[in-house]
């Protein structure tokens, strides 16, 4: 079966927003059509715990006082022109798509017909 990883139980770590995280991960690696092996969801398990752990702990500092920031150094925007480039070809962008048919990249449906 897939491999969950719950905040409260990593250590002992508090949840993360008064919101407890349970995550499974066999469920996300499906999504995202990646296979993984049972050592493989196991290793990704701790690792995704100690992320977890991490983000309880600076959760944790006092923050009073501190002003928000989206950036740890001052940042200016960097610009680039535009500049105007050819598409893509259809063609190449189906070699891409795990099913095409008819010129369309081929998806599942999204919403089941009742």
């Amino acid at each position: 079966m897939g491999r969950r990883v719950c905040m409260e139980s990593v250590r002992g770590a508090p949840t993360i927003g008064g919101m407890a995280i349970d995550i499974d991960i066999a469920y996300v690696a499906r999504l995202a059509r990646i296979d993984l092996s049972d050592e493989e969801l196991e290793r990704i398990g701790r690792q995704l715990g100690g992320i977890l752990e991490h983000a309880a702990l600076v959760q944790q500092l006092p923050t009073e006082g501190v002003e928000p920031t989206s950036h740890p150094l001052p940042m200016v925007n960097a610009f680039r022109p535009d500049r105007v480039v050819p598409p893509l070809e259809r063609d190449t962008a189906l070699t891409q798509a795990p099913q095409a048919e008819d010129g369309y990249f081929r998806v599942p449906p999204t919403l089941e017909a009742e």
